[in-house]
């Protein structure tokens, strides 16, 4: 099994929300970490729509990072919920959803990403949903949310590839959290089983760890199991 080394640095991005903080709070409490930090909007200011932003937030960290856990991502977004039916879509909506769940991680990547030492292991997981997956999509609806996480894997899938040739020791993987209690599912959970964030982040961040090199660019689930692209 792969370990991060002992006195690993860890970065949160979206430590506000209920998934972030419960990231932020395992890594704090990792005897192995000596550094766990966190970033969002509300408390830094950092917005993943915003470029600048992000490069701001990437200069500020100060050296390497071994961990980066990016816990962006909204379902709703200036008051806009997924979509039922193709006749409730609209460009803004489906501009919105890209801009936060693909455009997002996608720029954090480029500048965070760029912190990775290339000497030892390093890590990445990205939040990513089911629902974004194509291949196990017999539903339908929620157009824009499932198609801006789709795009987001694709994303993800590319950047583990560049992200081999420049550092070997390094595993990028898309990450399913589950059905998580938080206020993001509020209202939708239907009859799901239902976990805490606490429980959600301690099982992605073992499953991250435990990756090997060669599993970089995975979409795994919080049981440790491969969703379909």
């Amino acid at each position: 099994m792969q370990s991060l080394h002992d006195g690993y640095r860890a970065l949160v991005l979206a430590a506000s929300g209920g998934l972030g903080a419960a990231f932020l709070a395992r890594l704090r409490a990792d005897p192995r970490c000596a550094e766990a930090t966190g970033l969002s909007r509300s408390a830094d200011g950092m917005d993943v729509t915003d470029e600048a932003s992000l490069a701001r937030a990437a200069a500020g960290v100060g050296g390497e990072i071994d961990l980066l856990v990016i816990a962006t991502g909204a379902l709703e977004i200036d008051g806009r919920g997924p979509e039922k039916a193709f006749k409730q879509l609209t460009a803004e909506g489906l501009a919105a959803q890209f801009a936060l769940n693909a455009a997002g991680p996608a720029l954090a990547l480029k500048h965070f990403g760029a912190l990775l030492p290339k000497g030892r292991r390093s890590l990445i997981g990205a939040l990513s949903a089911r629902v974004g997956s194509i291949g196990d999509n017999g539903l339908g609806g929620w157009t824009s949310y499932r198609a801006s996480k789709a795009a987001l894997n694709q994303i993800l899938r590319c950047a583990a590839i560049e992200l081999r040739r420049t550092h070997r020791h390094a595993c990028l993987a898309a990450l399913h959290p589950g059905t998580v209690r938080t206020k993001l599912t509020e209202g939708r959970r239907g009859a799901y089983d239902t976990l805490s964030a606490d429980e959600s982040a301690e099982r992605l961040l073992a499953i991250l760890d435990g990756l090997a090199p060669a599993e970089s660019g995975a979409f795994r689930d919080w049981k440790n199991q491969e969703v379909p692209w």
